[in-house]
């Protein structure tokens, strides 16, 4: 079994900074893809950020220029860097991953963390 653990969410005033971590652990021998999603109340989950084994990038356009997602995969961790931080970024933010199982690729979600923009 494969855990996600999330950490680093919290309240910050617009125009500040925080950064999201997310640990998996359990018998993993490799990740695809790592991601970050986010659901605001009322909304659907939402791409926020991606990144695959080999490093490539994919950002929604949001957020474009003012968040990094990267990932260190001895850890098995990703990272989330946030500026510029604005009201709009509230939101639960959700950390993703793709694992591969024997001939399957499977997909775990972390438990959420809560960030909170305020104006």
């Amino acid at each position: 079994q494969v855990r996600l653990v999330e950490s680093g969410g919290g309240l910050v005033q617009g125009g500040g900074s925080l950064r999201l971590s997310c640990a998996a652990s359990g018998t993993i021998f490799g990740i695809n893809t790592m991601g970050w999603y986010r659901q605001a109340p009322g909304k659907q989950r939402e791409l926020v950020a991606a990144i695959t084994s080999d490093g490539s990038t994919d950002y929604a356009d949001s957020v474009k220029g003012r968040f990094t997602i990267s990932r260190d995969s001895h850890k098995n961790t990703v990272y989330l860097q946030m500026n510029s931080l604005k009201p709009e970024d509230t939101a639960v933010y959700y950390c993703h991953a793709e694992v591969p199982i024997l001939l399957d690729i499977r997909d775990y979600w972390g438990q959420g963390t809560q960030v909170t923009v305020s104006s």
